[in-house]
């Protein structure tokens, strides 16, 4: 699917968003494998987009917003509060580190300025803390590897016709390769995009038996808690404070900015 054509439809997901939340977002993101360089031209685009509070539920403690939204055509845009959604970057989740690398976004002017920090430091930010990060790929492998044969109602059909689902398979095998390449010190950008994207592919369409989808994910989650001990054997933590200043900062300013504004209008 072109460019073109994926952000037509992120403009159908920023009009659901803005009848959420008016003006009080600050970007909207394609998530998933269009980011990867692995999608179909059928595959769905799906979104998450980060929103602010209001003055009144900040004040009140309200519990932030993060919750999915379906839409029409069964697309999903992930609503989630600028704290919570940093906190997940935070985590090291590449699920979440994703949108802050995609060249399908969707900047709201009121803030470009000030996010425009978070985008300048995303290296830094992506690397926030080493082994949260090699402890997230792992973890994501090994819900794959959960995933692959569960009756979730999405993948009856896969299971039927393949015995698994070929789509975690690939997610894993994509981990394994993005472990080794985060260990080695690569850019998170150049991580994101497999270096063996058709043969996963083709993995996603189903091309293994159940047996050999079986040997290839053990192996795969195997040498990974193998790396991940020996990492944390010999290479110290890591925390990028640089990184942690500019989400806090990036945060403090959007919510200072949005509130002011709130109560300069009146609402």
């Amino acid at each position: 699917m072109n460019k073109e054509r994926i952000m037509a439809r992120m403009q159908e997901h920023l009009a659901t968003v803005q009848e959420h939340f008016g003006d009080a977002w600050v970007g909207l993101f394609l998530q998933g494998s269009q980011n990867y360089k692995l999608d179909y031209e059928s595959s769905d685009i799906d979104t998450k987009a980060i929103v602010l509070p209001s003055f009144s539920d900040f004040v009140l403690t309200h519990k932030p917003v993060s919750t999915t939204h379906v839409m029409e055509n069964d697309e999903h845009v992930d609503f989630k509060d600028i704290r919570l959604m940093f906190e997940c970057i935070r985590k090291q989740n590449v699920n979440f580190i994703e949108i802050l690398f995609t060249p399908y976004c969707i900047i709201n002017p009121l803030y470009t300025d000030l996010f425009q920090s978070v985008l300048d430091a995303r290296e830094d930010i992506a690397r926030y803390n080493n082994y949260a990060g090699m402890s997230c790929l792992l973890g994501m492998a090994l819900e794959k590897q959960h995933a692959m044969e569960h009756p979730y109602p999405a993948a009856l059909a896969k299971i039927e016709q393949f015995g698994y689902d070929p789509k975690q398979l690939h997610h894993a095998l994509r981990m394994r390769e993005f472990m080794t390449r985060y260990m080695a010190g690569e850019n998170y950008f150049d991580c994101l995009v497999s270096k063996q994207s058709d043969y996963l592919v083709e993995i996603k369409r189903g091309c293994h038996t159940l047996e050999e989808a079986r040997q290839l994910m053990q192996e795969a989650v195997d040498s990974m808690i193998a790396d991940k001990k020996q990492y944390m054997d010999t290479v110290p933590l890591a925390i990028n404070q640089h990184a942690d200043q500019v989400l806090q900062t990036a945060t403090v300013e959007i919510l200072k900015r949005r509130f002011l504004m709130e109560l300069q209008e009146g609402k």
